[in-house]
C-alpha cells in the first residue's frame, strides 16, 4: 500500500469522535487504508449479499458480531445501519468504536447527518496526491505519460493501461452510480457532460453548443457529478471576500 497522508486525520479523528465516517469515489482506497489503520476492527462489506441480507432481516443479530466496533465498507448499501449506530453509540460512546466508508456521497452522507450528527467524524480521501507518490512511481513515467496515468492507486500498483482503467471505471460509474442515485434516463448524455469537464478547464456555460448542453442543463448534471466527487468545481477567486462567496 502507498501510504496516505490522510492516515493522521483517521487517528485524530478516532481518538474523538464514536463513528468515523470516511468519503471518497471508488477505487481512491477507503478500503486498503481503514484495514491498514485500524487492523484490530473486525471488516464486513454491504456489498456482499449474504451480508447485507443478513442484516436486513435480522439487525440485530448481525450487529451483535460487532459489540467492540468493525469496518463497515460501502455502509450506504445498508441505510439503517445509520440508525442502529446512533443507538449503540449513545450507550457506548467510546471513541474510533465504528468506521464507515461509502462511495456514493449521496446516500452514506444522508445517513450520517440525519442519524449521527455529532457522533461522527468526517474526513475525504481522494486519489494519491504528487506528495504521496514516491520517485520510484515517478521515475518511471514521463510528464506526458503521467498526465494520463492520473492519480489513482491501481494505475501505480499494478500493470493495468490506463486507457482501460479508466474506460472501465466510467462505464462502472455511469452505468451503475449514477443511475442508482439519480435514476439517469440518458446516460449517453452524462457520459459527454464527463468529456466535456475533462476536457475543459472553463465556466461550465463555456463550449455548450459544441456539447449542446444549455447552462441550466450542465448545471443539473454537474449537481449529480460534483457531490459523487467525479468533477470539482474551482470556486470563484477575488481579493474581495463577498464576491469570493458569492462567484461562481
Amino acid at each position: 500500500m502507498i501510504p496516505k497522508s490522510l492516515t493522521a486525520t483517521l487517528h485524530r479523528l478516532a481518538g474523538s469522535f464514536p463513528v468515523v465516517a470516511i468519503t471518497g469515489p471508488r477505487q481512491s482506497g477507503k478500503t486498503t487504508l481503514s484495514k491498514a489503520v485500524f487492523p484490530e476492527k473486525p471488516y464486513v462489506s454491504l456489498e456482499n449479499p449474504a451480508e447485507r441480507s443478513f442484516a436486513e432481516e435480522d439487525p440485530k443479530g448481525f450487529l451483535a458480531r460487532f459489540g467492540n466496533g468493525a469496518i463497515f465498507d460501502e455502509a450506504q448499501r445498508w441505510p439503517d445501519l445509520f440508525s442502529y449506530l446512533q443507538g449503540m453509540v449513545d450507550a457506548d460512546r467510546s471513541p474510533g468504536k465504528f468506521i464507515v466508508t461509502g462511495s456514493q456521497q449521496f446516500g452514506l452522507l444522508a445517513g450520517v447527518t440525519q442519524s449521527l450528527a455529532g457522533r461522527v467524524g468526517i474526513t475525504q480521501l481522494l486519489p494519491l496526491s504528487l506528495g504521496e507518490l514516491t520517485a520510484k512511481h515517478l521515475q518511471r513515467l514521463s510528464i506526458d505519460r503521467f498526465m494520463i496515468t492520473g492519480y489513482y492507486p491501481a494505475l501505480h500498483t499494478s500493470k493495468v493501461k490506463p486507457e482501460d482503467w479508466f474506460a472501465s471505471y466510467v462505464a462502472t460509474y455511469v452505468e451503475r452510480d449514477v443511475w442508482q442515485i439519480m435514476h439517469v434516463q440518458d446516460l449517453s448524455s452524462f457520459q459527454r457532460f464527463l468529456r466535456l469537464c475533462a476536457g475543459r478547464n472553463l465556466p461550465f456555460h463555456t463550449g455548450q453548443e459544441a456539447v449542446r448542453f444549455s447552462p441550466p442543463v450542465c448545471r443539473k448534471k454537474r449537481a449529480i457529478a460534483q457531490p459523487e466527487l467525479t468533477c470539482r468545481r474551482n470556486r470563484y477567486f477575488s481579493h474581495n471576500s463577498t464576491k469570493m462567496a458569492i462567484g461562481t
